[in-house]
This record gives structure tokens, C-alpha cells and sequence, in this order.
């Protein structure tokens, strides 16, 4: 019993700190259509920034998340990001999550001029971002663990805030 008392401890004080901010433009979705394990649709970034205290750059264009739309519904990202810092290092940046719509918002999501208005309590939208890098000044962030949430922003972009596991 103490042992579990004691996990409980240390989970609920888990600390975090806010590593960049990231936004993306999405280009035209590549729709594989109904498939064994639910509709398999590729979006790709077209153009997208990141910015944060200890690194910022763009993203490269053409990464994307391997988006899997499960019968239920759920969105499960599957997402392959290359970013290039402002002083020319490249990292990869891999990450899976799920994106849970209500179909009570599911309209509004789809409306590129209304998506960004909705309340983020009234979705569910978080990933796991892993990192790997050569490059010396940022080999930091080979060996963290990451949260990220996620909201919808206008037209066909998306932000995330990811903080680090302390």
C-alpha cells in the first residue's frame, strides 16, 4: 500500500515546461478511403512555424500526419514532422495522439470559417511528441518526453502547445 501511495505521489507532482509553440497549414487531404482499420487520410503541412524559448524555425513543407479516422469516430494521429531551426539544424519530430470531435461540434470543425470559435473543452485534442536530432545544441530534446494540446485554427491550420515532462 505504501508503494502505491507512494506513485501516486510522485504522478501528481509532475511538473512541465512549455518547450515552443507550433502552428500549420494544412494542404488539400489524401483520402485512402474506408479501409480495414477505418479511413486512412494523409494531411500534409504546406507551410508552419515553431517558436520557443529555447529553439524556434519552420517546418518542412510536405510532412504530414498519416491521419487514421476510426469507425467511431476518434482521430488518431500518426504525424511525421521535420523542423528546421532559424539557425539551419534539422529535427525530427514524430508524434502520435487522438483527436476526439463530438459529432454535436463535428459541423462547426468542418466549417473553416467557425472551427477556431469552439471552446477547446468541447473537444478532445492531444499528441506525443518525440524528438531526434545530430545537431549538438539541441540534443537536448533527444532524451525528453512530451505532451502536446492541440486546437483547430481557421480555415485548414492547427496549433499546439508542447511542454515537457519535468
Amino acid at each position: 500500500m505504501d508503494r502505491m501511495h507512494d506513485t501516486n505521489a510522485d504522478i501528481k507532482a509532475l511538473n512541465y515546461r512549455h518547450i515552443f509553440s507550433i502552428t500549420a497549414e494544412l494542404g488539400p487531404s489524401l483520402d485512402a478511403g474506408e479501409a480495414a482499420l477505418g479511413r486512412r487520410v494523409l494531411n500534409a503541412v504546406s507551410i508552419g512555424t515553431f517558436e520557443g524559448p529555447r529553439l524556434r524555425g519552420d517546418i518542412n513543407p510536405g510532412t504530414g500526419d498519416w491521419m487514421l479516422v476510426r469507425r467511431d469516430g476518434t482521430m488518431v494521429v500518426d504525424a511525421r514532422i521535420v523542423l528546421k531551426t532559424h539557425d539551419g539544424a534539422i529535427i525530427h519530430m514524430t508524434y502520435g495522439g487522438r483527436i476526439v470531435i463530438p459529432e454535436s461540434v463535428l459541423g462547426e470543425a468542418r466549417d473553416p470559417d467557425k472551427r477556431q470559435n469552439i471552446p477547446l473543452s468541447r473537444y478532445y485534442f492531444r499528441t506525443t511528441p518525440a524528438f531526434e536530432t545530430g545537431a549538438p545544441e539541441y540534443a537536448w530534446l533527444n532524451n525528453i518526453v512530451c505532451v502536446g494540446s492541440g486546437r483547430l485554427l481557421k480555415g485548414r491550420s492547427v496549433a499546439y502547445e508542447v511542454f515537457q515532462i519535468l
